[in-house]
């Protein structure tokens, strides 16, 4: 049975639970790993854990003492959640130290400080800790210089090159793998069920098997427009010359179908980011004789400028860059002749 109902990361669960029995827990995690694989589900599932009043044997909260109901609702003294706000590039200092007016009085790096409410520890989540500005991990980095003995501090984001060296040396690394294909099947066979609706079997099968192991990825392709757009942007890859004026017209559309507001017309466009991201990358793996479809259209040098281009474009979408203008620079820069194929 999956640690706390978390799928696929026990062997991560498993060190958590040999470091508790040995009293052996680091004052500071950084969790890194691909998107929507359940790190943040893990964190709030390990913080619901450490604080239970009556844990149960490896690791698992009772889930009916007062500090799991808590821990559930949200209200927790012990726990503290810092995330992006959705309408802003990064976390914002204030969120680490508080505002002009309550300097280190408010904000995580104060709190953290404080004397367990409830039980022995305190526990910070940082989520999107790929989006700290400069002054807030500068700021976080003191704290995680010397944390308080009763603290455990999770630091949450995805890869390890983007946090600074400083964050990284004093973080106990935990790395979270992506989902299995049938793993990821299995939890959307549960979810359509437990919801009512009704999903064609090979949509499901579809979108876990190209998700590549992010259960967020297969639920957005269960999305029949994203499904059918990324049948179309394969198509439109594996094409040479690349055509980039319908490639930018195809995703400006799928984009503004999302509606007016921003944040599902960002949620599209990271959506088809990260199809293409997920292509060329096959096209990486796909060497010699007998490529196919976008793999063929790449050579390994355009491949490699393809996806780098394609990666900062995904980070420019959390910058909250003009959407449009940042489509037609990512096609433009996909469909440079010096990225062809050959060339």
């Amino acid at each position: 049975m999956a640690w706390q109902g978390i799928e696929g990361h026990d062997a991560v669960a498993e060190q958590f639970v040999r470091a508790a029995a040995h009293g052996r827990l680091a004052g500071a995690y950084l969790f890194v790993g691909p998107a929507g694989v359940g790190k943040a589900a893990f964190a709030r599932a390990l913080a619901k854990a450490l604080l239970c009043e009556r844990p149960q044997p490896g690791l698992v909260a009772c889930g009916g003492c007062g500090s799991c109901v808590q821990a559930a609702a949200g209200t927790h003294p012990d726990i503290d959640l810092v995330e992006k706000p959705a309408d802003r590039a990064t976390i914002p200092l204030e969120a680490f130290i508080g505002d002009a007016e309550h300097r280190m009085r408010e904000g995580l790096c104060w709190r953290i400080l404080l004397r367990p409410a409830l039980g022995r520890r305190r526990v910070a989540i940082v989520l999107d800790a790929d989006h700290l500005s400069e002054e807030a991990a500068n700021c976080l980095l003191k704290t995680l210089e010397e944390p308080p003995d009763t603290a455990v501090i999770i630091l949450v984001g995805t890869a390890l090159e983007r946090q600074l060296p400083t964050i990284r040396s004093r973080c106990r690394i935990m790395r979270f793998r992506p989902l299995p294909t049938p793993t990821l099947l299995e939890i959307l066979w549960r979810e359509q069920a437990a919801s009512g609706e009704r999903v064609a079997d090979d949509l499901l099968a579809a979108a876990a098997a190209a998700a590549g192991g992010s259960l967020v990825r297969a639920r957005e392709l269960l999305d029949p427009e994203l499904a059918a757009f990324r049948g179309r942007l394969a198509a439109i890859l594996a094409r040479r010359p690349l055509a980039g004026v319908e490639l930018a017209r195809e995703t400006i559309t799928l984009v503004e179908a999302a509606g007016k507001d921003a944040a599902p017309r960002r949620a599209r466009l990271r959506a088809v980011l990260g199809m293409a991201i997920e292509l060329l990358r096959a096209a990486l793996r796909t060497t010699g004789p007998g490529r196919a479809g976008a793999a063929a259209a790449f050579d390994i040098d355009a491949a490699v400028v393809a996806l780098g281009q394609t990666l900062d474009a995904l980070e420019a979408v959390d910058r909250n860059a003009n959407l449009t203008t940042l489509v037609d620079a990512w096609t433009a820069v996909v469909e440079e002749p010096r990225i062809a194929a050959g060339a």
